[in-house]
């Protein structure tokens, strides 16, 4: 009997344990920051799939998710669209999660200007000392730098101060006293409590993007990334979007 069970526990020493899955996500800042590091732990504490989040500028996520594999891809659904067309996305679908907005910030503390309108925000603007945005230069690969810098050099706001940050973001750069206020994605502003969300820019100026998932066409772990996906869009995941500044409010 002895020998039996020591013959017994010696087989079991190579026995394979089965392991949990692990699956990778590709994402910007924009929503990583927007709770998808909240949404990717509940999940994991619901199946046990480990999620990676690999995060990188949001231009720069077309070209990895064709170039490696991954499991799952958030992007713009312009960009998306053409890893669609492409056969890089999964014939699963893509699925529109929401929509992030560009936002004013000061420091905490500071009083909130009326930004409600365009005449207002650009008083605003003027008023302040330095609004402090990201590098926009292309080959950094941040939409919102992009756009923020296309915003501020069209005519009607001529005359704003606008200082690119030399400390990593607009938020950063606020933070570390490059101006007094500035612009991002409020999914990037609302992290910091040093800083405070005035609001979104009114919404005719176009300053948002909207942001959509989909599963890879070459994911290791296909019904794995399915599941994750579902788990995104659930209502489940809805509050954590929210709070972290990603609506589906559109």
């Amino acid at each position: 009997m002895i020998r039996l069970a020591l013959l017994s526990l010696f087989l079991s020493l190579f026995v394979p344990v089965a392991q949990a899955a692990e699956i990778e996500i590709l994402s910007p800042p924009v929503v990583d920051n927007a709770g998808l590091k909240d949404i990717a732990a509940a999940f994991t504490q619901k199946t046990g799939t480990q999620v990676t989040i690999r995060v990188m500028e949001l231009l720069k996520i077309a070209d990895a998710a064709a170039a490696q594999p991954a499991d799952v891809v958030f992007l713009t659904p312009d960009r998306m669209g053409k890893l669609s067309h492409d056969g890089v996305v999964g014939q699963d679908g893509v699925m529109a999660v929401g929509r992030v907005n560009i936002g004013l910030a000061v420091r905490a503390g500071a009083p909130h200007p009326d930004i409600s309108t365009v005449g207002k925000l650009i008083a605003a603007l003027k008023a302040s000392n330095g609004v402090v945005y990201s590098n926009p230069d292309p080959a950094r690969g941040s939409l919102g730098a992009i756009m923020i810098d296309r915003l501020l050099k069209r005519p009607e706001f001529a005359g704003v101060r606008g200082v690119i940050s030399s400390k990593g973001n607009g938020a950063s750069g606020l933070m570390n006293g490059e101006g007094d206020s500035a612009l991002q994605f409020e999914s990037e502003i609302l992290p910091h409590r040093e800083i405070e969300l005035v609001g979104a820019l009114p919404e005719e100026l176009g300053a948002f993007v909207d942001i959509s998932v989909a599963a890879l066409a070459k994911s290791p772990h296909p019904a794995d990334a399915q599941a994750f996906i579902h788990y995104v869009m659930s209502r489940e995941s809805a509050p954590l979007w929210k709070a972290g500044g990603l609506s589906a409010d559109h």
